[in-house]
């Protein structure tokens, strides 16, 4: 891959990463509610299915997705049923010693969730075809992606974890807890939207 083209790559990998979007408003709520080093496997998660959505699209998946709007919209209502889940949870969490009871969410849950998330294939279909054009080198710049995802990406969803376990002092407040789970509910579903637009 050429010097140019790889800058565009990891710009646009950035770009896509450290927006705000399901995945970092999630990581968010969970350093959050449980701190930095428990939403780790949250984390890590989600770049591994990221990285299988780019293999997947690269096999062709991505061009039935585009075909299948039957199948676009069972993902997005699949997506969204799941964050409405995320957010009744939040808005049930009212204090530290509640939220300690719950788990976060595991590494193969938010791998998983990368399959309903149409921010997570749209960023992977135009990955693909932009950064991998076909012919000889194609698996080669296919893994390249990967690798750029895995190495870029992590920091840049790293920071809403951290940023979520930053405010994590502030729960221990008499009513802030009930506030800060409240607002991240509610940021959760609005975060909805953003697969329907």
């Amino acid at each position: 891959m050429e010097n140019s083209l790889f800058l565009a790559l990891t710009a646009y990998v950035c770009v896509m990463s450290i927006t705000p979007g399901p995945n970092n408003v999630m990581l968010m709520s969970s350093g959050l509610m449980f701190g930095f080093r428990r939403t780790c496997p949250h984390m890590l998660g989600i770049p591994l299915g990221v990285i299988l959505q780019l293999w997947l699209t690269g096999a062709g998946l991505g061009a039935l997705l585009a075909l299948e709007p039957r199948l676009q919209m069972a993902m997005k209502v699949a997506g969204s049923l799941y964050l409405l889940w995320l957010a009744a949870r939040l808005w049930q969490a009212a204090e530290l010693k509640e939220t300690r009871a719950r788990r976060p969410i595991t590494f193969l849950q938010a791998m998983a969730f990368q399959f309903v998330n149409p921010k997570a294939w749209l960023t992977a279909a135009t990955a693909v075809a932009v950064f991998a054009p076909p012919g000889d080198r194609y698996l080669g710049h296919l893994a390249l992606i990967c690798a750029v995802f895995a190495a870029v990406g992590l920091p840049c969803i790293a920071v809403w974890a951290g940023f979520g376990a930053a405010l994590r002092p502030w729960l221990r407040r008499p009513g802030t807890a009930l506030w800060i789970n409240r607002a991240m509910a509610a940021l959760t579903a609005l975060t909805i939207v953003l697969f329907w637009i």
